[in-house]
């Protein structure tokens, strides 16, 4: 069973909470509660974490030497030697398979396997050498939580609105910007792309793209093509979404290390504001 357990770390099982932006589609859609759709979506979220976890994997396979320096990644399971390289091999051509088969049996569209691709291909370019330049770091980070989204409208074949893309794409460059700032805060960090930021860079625009993204989701609820008409009632969404992303604020500026799982697991408060949003989203959809 510790085995396991440490096959599981290495997958980072507790990251595919950010997969959970390929249901937001569905959910707009107006079609959360159409069986088909629904199976869809989570068979192609269970798809998408297992490409995640063939990234981590290899992320950790090329990095095991640097991580064995990090106060924190020490303690993964490769740097601390509780798994072998010969292992992680192992379980990284059964992800590629588990994922190839899946796809094979599921007939997925051109579209969804196009997004995988992108996403995986992204994020081996990143492990291999574009994390230590600086901007272009954050923009595969930012880019990682857009693409979740035009993977999961591509699975149910719905269109994602300006609105949403422009509010998932801004709030998700701030949420990489804070993992960055806090980086550099714990002056713990071994990545090397770090020497090239400061505290005030990272502030002014951590808070600018949370700015934008609070408007741009503020003019996507009163948008007249939101379904079902419900946009005179999504408005009320918005104090919530700035009630939450105050709290995740508060929490990045006493010392968080800025990952944005890590800070949503670590606080209860977020964790029950984040429900509460999701189900008055249900309610004012689907109800009302």
């Amino acid at each position: 069973m510790r085995k396991i357990s440490q096959f599981l770390k290495l997958m980072r099982i507790k990251h595919y909470m950010k997969n959970f932006l390929v249901f937001l589609p569905l959910l707009f859609s107006g079609n959360l509660f159409v069986e088909k759709n629904f199976y869809k979506c989570l068979l192609g979220f269970f798809v998408f974490s297992f490409v995640c976890s063939i990234v981590y994997v290899i992320n950790d396979i090329k990095d095991v030497d640097k991580d064995r320096l990090h106060f924190k990644k020490k303690n993964r399971p490769l740097a601390s030697g509780t798994i072998a390289k010969t292992e992680a091999i192992f379980l990284l051509f059964f992800l590629f398979l588990l994922v190839v088969l899946i796809i094979k049996i599921s007939n997925f569209s051109f579209n969804s396997i196009l997004f995988l691709s992108i996403y995986l291909g992204l994020n081996l370019l990143y492990s291999f050498g574009l994390k230590n330049i600086p901007i272009v770091d954050l923009t595969i980070l930012t880019s990682g939580f857009v693409i979740r989204v035009l993977y999961g409208a591509s699975i149910i074949n719905v269109e994602v609105s300006n609105w949403l893309y422009l509010t998932v794409m801004t709030i998700a460059f701030y949420l990489s910007l804070g993992k960055r700032r806090n980086e550099i805060f714990s002056k713990k960090n071994t990545r090397d792309v770090l020497k090239y930021y400061n505290n005030n860079f990272l502030d002014k625009n951590m808070y600018m793209f949370l700015g934008m993204g609070i408007v741009f989701y503020s003019l996507w609820t009163i948008d007249t093509n939101i379904i079902n008409n419900t946009s005179e009632y999504l408005v009320w969404t918005v104090p919530v979404v700035i009630f939450i992303v105050m709290r995740y604020s508060l929490i990045v500026e006493n010392g968080s290390d800025g990952d944005p799982v890590e800070v949503v697991i670590g606080d209860k408060a977020l964790l029950l504001l984040g429900f509460m949003y999701c189900l008055l989203l249900i309610i004012l959809i689907y109800v009302i």
